[in-house]
């Protein structure tokens, strides 16, 4: 049996779980992109996280107005992640009839 890694979050593994056990990914690369995919994932909910509790904006030593620096760091893992469930090819929308077939 192949387990969640470790380091993921609770939300990180059941995401990993569902979507290994709903697509039957068990060859390396696809538990690797998953794994990645989920790390990313695990990425987007800390800066949420931290954004829900914080402004969007920052002001400088120079009193310039700036993005918060989470808010790229939260737009790089969201590409992330849906450039791993890309490469992943797994279907995202359930009424078409393409993706990666369980079993395969």
């Amino acid at each position: 049996m192949v387990r969640a890694p470790a380091h993921l979050s609770k939300k990180g593994k059941a995401l990993w779980k569902k979507i290994r056990t709903e697509y039957a990914i068990n060859d390396s690369g696809g538990l690797a992109l998953l794994t990645n995919a989920c790390e990313a994932y695990d990425r987007i909910n800390e800066c949420q996280k931290t954004l829900d509790n914080d402004v969007l904006t920052i002001t400088d030593r120079y009193g310039q107005t700036k993005v918060h620096p989470l808010c790229s760091v939260q737009r790089d893992a969201r590409s992330q992640f849906v450039q791993s469930i890309k490469l992943l090819n797994l279907d995202l929308e359930p009424l078409k009839d393409i993706g990666r077939p369980p079993g395969s």
